[in-house]
């Protein structure tokens, strides 16, 4: 009788260790999935709002722009070096200007306007910047496509 006992709680302690081994590695991969949401959570708050400044960026840009050689020199480089740590910023955090010279790729692109011209395809102009934070993209570029 007092081996059968020893048997069944050889057993039992076997079985319990199981059960917690199960258990401890249920934890952990919860644990992994818990970071890897948060992450991914983190990701989209981050993008959307980069999404939100970007126009702030656009608007400086064009600012710079148009008022050209018309403003006094230390305003211009006043603008000037609010645009560049504007874009040192957006680095800091990932953010790449999506590439748009050569032909329209309508994962990176968006066509706003087609011309006619002597290629199929090929963007002509850039009518808005886009962003993207590695393959993510946060704003495709908006474009002018040339068409035969």
């Amino acid at each position: 009788m007092k081996k059968e006992k020893k048997v069944s709680n050889d057993t039992r302690e076997k079985e319990l260790e199981e059960q917690l081994k199960r258990a401890l590695a249920d934890y952990a991969n919860l644990q992994r999935r818990v970071d890897e949401e948060k992450s991914q959570i983190a990701d989209q708050l981050k993008s959307v709002i980069l999404i939100k400044i970007l126009p702030v960026l656009d608007n400086l840009e064009a600012a710079f722009k148009a008022i050209g050689e018309e403003i006094s020199a230390p305003s211009r480089q006043g603008l000037e070096l609010s645009i560049r740590e504007f874009k040192k910023i957006l680095t800091e955090e990932g953010v790449e200007e999506i590439d748009v010279s050569g032909e329209f790729d309508p994962r990176l692109h968006e066509p706003v306007e087609v011309v006619f011209g002597k290629s199929d395809g090929k963007v002509v102009e850039v009518l808005e910047k886009g962003y993207r934070i590695g393959e993510r993209i946060l704003r495709p570029a908006k474009v002018k496509v040339e068409k035969k």
